[in-house]
């Protein structure tokens, strides 16, 4: 489906909502999450997960969203067509895109190898967890040789070309398409992976550990903890949801379609924590809850080992992480691929692959960088000062700490203060349906959100902490 002026819609409100979920639903919702709900107390961290959740992600995707199908433009040109002062802003979310992509492309990679090998040879897994996935990225710890892991390389090739793929053929064509069947799929993997840990054996302590509400053990490092993990999980100040939201019909609610893609996101997230942190209780013990890619890469395996029909089930679980990694990379190559469309005339077919192609060479540094070589970057905070992190970690700084809040912040002060919590009420409303929490809304864009942002800003500069 066309618009008038000849800019592609989404031709459904499912494909809208399942493409903007893919988005929002990436790794850190199954990776992350539950690690961080355990440390944080389990029951107490979800309660206060969901409340930033709705104080503070839902209004800044609806800000996002509003500014996009306003200005029916990209990122940089939504900026560009209401205030010039503010195109810095557009720039940063493309900019941050691109770099993520770089390197999220290769994590991506790296699950396709875990799927293949939970496949073909997950003794081999089971047998040294840590020796594989090291020898996955060019480095043999056996004998401390390094390598270039042109395995990770290839999977990665593998996994953007899937990427490529599937943008050229269009927003209806190609990422609605995709989504209408991944985001399903993905679910539907949920469901099975959680009804596999709540029939097992030794569970219990686990689920009763994530339902139990206490807040005295609750620290002001558990708030900042749910509240970057909130902030980060939704896809924000990363020129993705402007983009989609740029797509959207006038016809479309965008008040209840966002609280329907937060609710989403915020399901994937609370199940991937009953089937992680069950599934450790109940095989290796509590104390080995993790997050992150080491955990996700190496101490899971112990998980699928002890687990019944452990291989398939590992398998499945790379499977649903293969989907919330590609629905996410999509979206965030969509926002440079449309801002280099729309702003330069460039050709969709042919920007999409050599933009592809930059990113795989890019990334291929950060993958080499894991463990093979010793690439260093440069990082200044003011707890330690000037440091030289490997060339992975750099780029991840980089983004992380820096220039997605500082484009979020960007965002919510210029909808807050410059373009008026009215106008964005206004372009809601324009569906013709009223938005009843048109005053809270702007309370928070106004007030609280901005400041929330600047804790994570202050506390990554300042501490040299990343709250993703």
């Amino acid at each position: 489906m066309k618009k008038s002026n000849g800019r592609a819609q989404w031709s459904s409100k499912i494909g809208f909502i399942l493409a903007a979920v893919g988005s929002a639903v990436g790794l850190g919702n199954i990776w992350k999450f539950p690690g961080k709900a355990y440390d944080g107390g389990g029951g107490a961290f979800i309660l206060i997960y969901v409340a930033i959740v709705l104080l503070i992600g839902m209004p800044v995707m609806l800000s996002e969203l509003a500014l996009g199908r306003n200005t029916q433009s990209d990122t940089v040109g939504t900026f560009r067509k209401l205030n010039k002062k503010f195109t810095w802003v557009g720039y940063i979310g493309v900019i941050v895109a691109f770099i993520i992509v770089c390197y999220y492309s290769h994590i991506g990679g790296w699950v396709l190898r875990y799927i293949a090998g939970y496949i073909i040879e997950p003794n081999k897994i089971f047998a040294d967890p840590k020796a594989y996935c090291y020898n996955m990225l060019g480095y043999s710890i056996a004998d401390g040789s390094s390598f270039i892991p042109w395995t990770a390389i290839i999977f990665a090739a593998i996994f953007i070309a899937a990427n490529a793929i599937i943008i050229i053929k269009g927003v209806e064509g190609g990422i609605e398409k995709f989504n209408k069947v991944g985001m399903p799929a993905l679910f539907a993997i949920l469901i099975i992976l959680l009804v596999r840990v709540i029939t097992m054996d030794g569970t219990g302590e686990g689920l009763r550990y994530m339902m139990t509400v206490d807040f005295s053990n609750v620290t002001f490092d558990t708030l900042l903890t749910a509240l970057g993990q909130a902030f980060y999980s939704l896809s924000l100040g990363m020129a993705i949801m402007t983009t989609y939201g740029s797509y959207v019909p006038k016809s479309e609610n965008l008040a209840k379609n966002t609280a329907l893609i937060c609710i989403m996101d915020t399901i994937v997230a609370l199940v991937s924590g009953f089937i992680v942190v069950p599934a450790v209780f109940a095989t290796v013990g509590s104390e080995s809850v993790g997050k992150g890619a080491l955990f996700a890469f190496v101490s899971l395996a112990g998980v699928f080992e002890q687990m019944p029909g452990g291989a398939f089930f590992g398998m499945m679980f790379y499977l649903l992480l293969f989907f919330a990694a590609l629905s996410s990379c999509i979206s965030i190559i969509e926002g440079v691929v449309a801002f280099l469309t729309e702003q330069f005339g460039c050709k969709r077919k042919s920007i999409t692959i050599w933009l592809c192609i930059a990113m795989l060479v890019i990334g291929s540094v950060y993958t080499s960088t894991q463990a093979a070589f010793g690439i260093k970057g440069i990082w200044f905070d003011f707890k330690n000062g000037v440091t030289y992190p490997a060339f992975c970690d750099f780029m991840e700084f980089i983004t992380d700490r820096v220039m997605i809040p500082l484009c979020a912040l960007g965002i919510t002060v210029f909808v807050g203060w410059f373009w008026k919590p009215q106008s964005a009420v206004a372009e809601v409303e324009s569906s013709g349906v009223k938005f009843k929490l048109a005053g809270v809304y702007g309370f928070l864009i106004k007030y609280v959100v901005p400041v929330s942002i600047t804790v994570i800003l202050a506390v990554s500069i300042i501490t040299g902490t990343t709250l993703s």
